[in-house]
Formats: structure tokens, C-alpha cells, sequence
């Protein structure tokens, strides 16, 4: 998906969805930094939103925006989130995580009346896990031990590097991106790994998505709904 048809993706999430006085849930990635963007262009043009960000790297660059950032705390209930997505099945059923906010993204999820979700056609999948790695953050304490229950679910866990540095969320913790063949039953493997102690959470986003925008190379966009 070229950066303009990220942006194309993006704008259109935002002017389809986003109303004046909504609060709104602002994702983390490349594809949600144009929608946070043209939220920025909204508020300048005289909207009255409040906005939530789920990252620190989103809190920035909707301050630079002119956007009211708010804590989750502060609000009642976020009445969109605009976010992206690591793959897609047909039942609009989500992995999410690579950007490394998972934890946030889901917990303003959580507290989202809809969430729209932003991706390219080539995120779209028959069966989760089956091109890209499930994401579970993990506490730093026993994380070696964490790693193998992980194991044991049938994948192979891989400590998340970057800049030659292990990487460390928002929260102060570690990424494991799970490489599974495929996952068949999400439900399940989800209640499995979550039940280990050290996870935090994994990046599963079941019966999550409202809507999903998918931008394909010709240029066209089209809307999947529930």
C-alpha cells in the first residue's frame, strides 16, 4: 500500500465517521497518522472533538496537529477509533500489534461505541496468523519462562528487536510476535494465552471492528461492515 493510498484510506475513515463534538480514539501506525492528520484539519476548521491517543508516538503527533488530547479516564465513552489492522479475516475478526500499541489499542477499543479499522488489500487473509505474527506483550519479570508457554500453544516466539535494542512498549514491557502456520479457533487460542501468567495482553482483536476501510492498488476503496 503506497503512503497515498494510505492517505486516501485514511481521510475517507475520518470524513465518513468522525462528527463534530464526537470524541474520538486516535490509532498508532502509518495508516493512522494521516487520519490523525485530517482530525487535525477537522479541529482547525472549528470542530469540537476530544481525542484519546493510544501511544505516546499518537499523543505527539496530534499535539502537533492542534488536538485536545485527553486521558481515557476523562471521558465517558470514545465515540469512534480510527485504527489500523496487521490482517483482516472475512469476518472482520483482527491481528493488530506490529506498531508495538497493542495493549492501548485494545483497551480504548474496549471503550469504543465504533471502531474503524484502515488497511490495504493485502492485509486482508483466509485465516488469521497466517501472514502475519500474533504480537503478546509480556511483563520483562520471567519473560524467558513466559516465552515458553507461549511455545506451547503451537507457535514460535520471537523476542521483538528494534534498533538493535529489545523492544519495550509504552508500558514498560516486552513483545513476543508469535509465528503460528495459521490460527483455527482465535476464540480459543486467545482465552489460552491470555491465562499464562506474564502475558498482558495479545494482539487478537475479536468481534472489535465495526467497519473495515480496505484500500486496493487500483485506487478504489471499499467499506466492510458488520
Amino acid at each position: 500500500m503506497t503512503d497515498d493510498l494510505k492517505r486516501i484510506a485514511a481521510e475517507k475513515a475520518v470524513d465518513d465517521f468522525v462528527k463534530d463534538g464526537m470524541t474520538v480514539g486516535l490509532g498508532t501506525g502509518s495508516t493512522a497518522y494521516h487520519a490523525i492528520r485530517r482530525v487535525g484539519e477537522l479541529v482547525n476548521k472549528g470542530f469540537k472533538l476530544k481525542c484519546v491517543a493510544t501511544s505516546l508516538q499518537t499523543e505527539n503527533i496530534a499535539e502537533e496537529c492542534g488536538i485536545t488530547v485527553v486521558d481515557l479516564d476523562e471521558v465517558d465513552q470514545i465515540d469512534v477509533t480510527i485504527d489500523g489492522a496487521d490482517e483482516v479475516d472475512p469476518d472482520m475478526q483482527l491481528i493488530k500489534g506490529l506498531g508495538g500499541a497493542l495493549l492501548r489499542e485494545k483497551i480504548v477499543a474496549a471503550s469504543t461505541a465504533f471502531e474503524v479499522i484502515v488497511v490495504d488489500e493485502s492485509k486482508l487473509v483466509e485465516k488469521l496468523g497466517t501472514k502475519s505474527p500474533l504480537p503478546v506483550e509480556v511483563l520483562k519479570f520471567g519473560h524467558l519462562k513466559t516465552k515458553k508457554a507461549l511455545e506451547r500453544q503451537g507457535c514460535i516466539a520471537v523476542l521483538r528487536v528494534k534498533d538493535d535494542k529489545t523492544f519495550v512498549t509504552d508500558n514498560g514491557n516486552y513483545v513476543y510476535d508469535c509465528k503460528f502456520s495459521g490460527i483455527d479457533n482465535p476464540f480459543f487460542l486467545e482465552s489460552r494465552i491470555n491465562v499464562i501468567p506474564g502475558v498482558v495482553d495479545n494482539g487478537l482483536f475479536l468481534n472489535t471492528a465495526a467497519a473495515v476501510i480496505v484500500s486496493s492498488a487500483d485506487g478504489n476503496v471499499r467499506v466492510m461492515n458488520r
